[in-house]
């Protein structure tokens, strides 16, 4: 008797190849045959006419506050995701001074857009250090599974205090007790250390995240403590303004430490090819034997605007203001009212050449209709300025239509990075690129303007079913991407694929109709803080550890999930194919 079996599903297993029909036994936490299965499950599941695959590995979001309180970590969760790694782009909550709670908090709210109230309200401190944290979020219920990396911004405040805040340069004896800190936490169970390097990145005043500026002495000191304890992963994002200098300073970092190193590729209208060469030195490192690899969207990093959202075309309008404190339909009869829309368009407002706000707000060659579900291929001609051109009106007056449908409820889509051509293609070229691999969904993180979680589902949908403006990708090799291959960026070798003896991490999907809702925005923070959410419709069961965790995305109430400490390895016993190996 196992204690679940699932039966008739079309398998892919996560090495890549082609599908196959078997059954699955699971026994505890393993996976015990892969198979024609003899004998019955304590539970059984019949996946007739649906596919199979390994858990998906999330290897890039930002859950560091809400773990603390949810065990589901929602939104991810919708998405077939059974592993959450957490701790990126430099920014968490540990190391943390009793005194510096607030400061991390505002930290995080600005770079990451989660709101200040909800994490003071939801985050309740009973750490200092790292491997502090690490127990804290042990003995919290989850659902999934989670590892930490540690955070740059908050060691590095942790150390100079106030010096390192404004971006002062570390001394010699900083980068010791950084080094040293980064060491604990290596041994304690962090699977890395992550850094930032863009000034995208700003804490809720406006000011450059602790890291941005940090020199080469402090980074190759991080390095020589991963050396130390041979353990770990690198990652990062910078904006690569000076490509040769900075890339080099970061290549010697693996060359230091000897250890992986990921970074985020993003193709940025205002400096459209360093993407390019960024890879092109990824490639490079990598045919000298350092292990780099470029982390790439699924699509583009999209802002959503609209009522309901953090933000909307018009912020910067007077006018504007007078509604915003109204109730959602008193704002929808306001776009609607002659007067108040002709003392809206005929306001002037100045734009500053070169801010991504300018872009976000003038910009409306990039501004769609996001519809259910949506659409994150748009062709130019459904553009707000294409709309506006042939109807002959102002593309303003066209925006306050289309904000208005729905109640209120509809949304602006605004592909802010990887989307120059007006289509995918950039994002294929980063996708199929030998030095990448699969992550920046952001789960968690800039909850009003962006809800990028989904990122695993449009992987199986988009590239793998529905693509028309474009080639599809074979979803064998996208399954891979978003399993083996995630985990292994981060070293947990014991996930990612369907075989004896591996974790048994498994989501059972119903391809055929699987289906993303449009995002929505819900109040279920702490004191009342409002997200965007983006359900799904066709994971049939994303199963932790064995057991049956989300129906549907929903979960069932089991708390199977654990931290993750260090670096897993095969699991002895483990029956991969050689080449798998």
């Amino acid at each position: 008797m196992h204690d679940l079996v699932i039966r008739n599903g079309l398998v892919y297993d996560g090495l890549g190849g082609k599908p196959y029909e078997a059954g699955i036994a699971i026994d505890g936490a393993t996976i015990t045959a892969v198979g024609t299965v003899t004998g019955a499950g304590r539970e059984e599941i019949d996946a007739k006419g649906q596919i199979v695959t390994p858990g998906f590995v999330d290897p890039h979001t930002h859950y560091d506050g809400q773990v603390t309180w949810d065990p589901y970590l929602q939104p991810s969760t919708f998405h077939g995701v059974t592993t959450a790694v957490m701790g990126n782009c430099g920014v968490g909550f540990a190391p943390c001074a009793p005194d510096r709670h607030q400061w991390l908090i505002g930290l995080m709210e600005g770079v990451e857009d989660i709101p200040g109230t909800a994490l003071f309200e939801g985050i309740k401190w009973g750490w200092e250090s790292f491997p502090d944290y690490m127990d804290t979020v042990e003995k919290s219920p989850l659902a999934l599974d989670v590892g930490l990396q540690l955070p740059h911004g908050a060691l590095r405040a942790y150390v100079m205090g106030e010096r390192g805040a404004r971006l002062e340069p570390a001394t010699e004896d900083d980068t010791a007790k950084m080094a040293q800190l980064v060491e604990d936490a290596l041994n304690a169970g962090a699977l890395g250390v992550s850094t930032s390097r863009t000034e995208k990145h700003r804490d809720k005043d406006g000011e450059h995240t602790p890291t941005y500026k940090s020199e080469a002495m402090e980074l190759n000191g991080i390095a020589e403590a991963m050396k130390r304890a041979n353990k770990g992963v690198f990652q990062l994002i910078a904006d690569f303004r000076d490509v040769d200098w900075e890339f080099d300073m970061l290549r010697k970092v693996v060359e230091i430490s000897g250890r992986p190193l990921s970074l985020t590729i993003e193709q940025d209208d205002r400096h459209p090819d360093i993407w390019r060469t960024v890879l092109d030195k990824i490639a490079q490192a990598n045919k000298d034997g350092l292990p780099m690899r470029g982390q790439v969207p699924a699509r583009p990093t999209g802002v959503v605007m609209g009522l309901t959202a953090s933000l909307n075309p018009f912020l910067l309008y007077k006018t504007w203001h007078e509604i915003m404190p109204r109730t959602l339909d008193a704002q929808v009869a306001a776009l609607r009212d002659p007067d108040f829309r002709a003392r809206l368009l005929a306001e002037k407002v100045e734009f500053k050449e070169g801010e991504i706000s300018t872009q976000l707000f003038s910009w409306f060659h990039k501004m769609f209709k996001l519809g259910s579900p949506p659409n994150y291929e748009p062709s130019p001609d459904d553009s707000v300025e294409a709309h506006a051109k042939r109807e002959g009106r102002d593309p303003r007056e066209v925006l306050l239509d289309w904000m208005a449908e729905d109640d209120g409820k509809a949304l602006i889509y605004y592909p802010l990075m990887n989307y120059l051509p007006g289509d995918l293609s950039y994002v294929e070229e980063m996708l199929k690129h030998p030095n990448t691999a699969f992550g920046l969904s952001d789960g968690g993180a800039h909850v009003g303007i962006i809800c990028d979680a989904s990122f695993p589902t449009t992987l199986l949908t988009h590239w793998g079913r529905d693509r028309t403006r474009g080639d599809r990708l074979p979803l064998e090799w996208l399954i891979s991407g978003q399993t083996k291959k995630t985990a292994e960026l981060v070293g947990l070798y014991d996930r990612g694929v369907l075989a004896p003896g591996m974790k048994a991490d498994v989501n059972v999907i119903d391809f055929d109709n699987l289906t993303m809702d449009r995002p929505e925005i819900v109040y279920d923070l702490p004191a009342g803080g409002k997200r965007f959410i983006q359900k799904t419709r066709g994971y049939t069961a994303s199963i932790v550890s064995g057991v049956v965790a989300f129906r549907e995305g929903e979960p069932t109430g089991a708390l199977n999930g654990k931290l993750i400490r260090g670096a897993q390895a095969r699991p002895h016993g483990a029956r991969l194919p050689a080449a798998a190996e």
